[in-house]
């Protein structure tokens, strides 16, 4: 199992950054939010850049905004492994993917809890990535979506069908407790729990 941290919540970012840094986390969940796609906004990428001052860890950027392509170029500038877009998004979804493709970075998509999974069905062989959300987007600390579970064994059950060997990464909610809910995925993504803790890699321990 694969872990994901989010700083989203953290109310010092520095020094989170520097002490994720010093543990085994596979990556640094990277939430981008233009005020749009969700009510929420995060801070502009001039002083997101800045992440690489303190964590050499690779990023996984999730790309909460209604137009990615204005964001795709810059967040392929860091030391990203996944670029994930929302399926929801405003637009071209095969145009997104080929621009994330051409920057030699793998490629997500993002589902909110109410949108169809069958939706996601043309993809599945196009994407590195599926990162299944167990909240809503746009806001941290949020408690897991109990529902994912089925949505988790239809989405694999679809992937089989489909003959796809993305990854799936679910995001939302993720703990010590709620994580017995989604075994079978890839990644777990978590936030609130790791960044809320007084020992960050203990709580990772527990998530895997």
């Amino acid at each position: 199992m694969k872990i994901s941290t989010s700083f989203l919540t953290s109310r010092n970012i520095p020094r989170d950054l520097g002490i994720l840094n010093d543990t085994d986390t596979d990556f640094i969940h990277v939430d981008v939010m233009d005020g749009k796609f969700v009510k929420n906004k995060t801070m502009p990428f001039k002083e997101m850049k800045n992440i690489y001052k303190y964590t050499s860890k690779r990023l996984d950027v999730h790309l909460m905004v209604k137009k990615p392509s204005k964001y795709i170029k810059d967040y392929a500038t860091l030391n990203t492994a996944y670029l994930t877009i929302h399926i929801e998004a405003e637009e071209d979804l095969d145009m997104l993917l080929e621009l994330i493709k051409s920057y030699g970075i793998k490629c997500g998509i993002s589902i909110r809890p109410s949108t169809d999974l069958e939706l996601l069905r043309p993809y599945l062989k196009k994407v590195d990535l599926i990162l299944l959300m167990s909240v809503e987007p746009g806001q941290g600390g949020q408690s897991f979506l109990e529902d994912t579970q089925d949505r988790l064994k239809e989405l694999k059950q679809m992937c089989k069908e489909e003959k796809s060997h993305c990854l799936i990464s679910v995001d939302g909610g993720i703990n010590d407790e709620t994580k017995k809910f989604v075994k079978g995925a890839d990644i777990l993504v978590s936030g609130s729990y790791v960044i809320n803790s007084y020992d960050f890699q203990n709580a990772i321990d527990d998530l895997r």
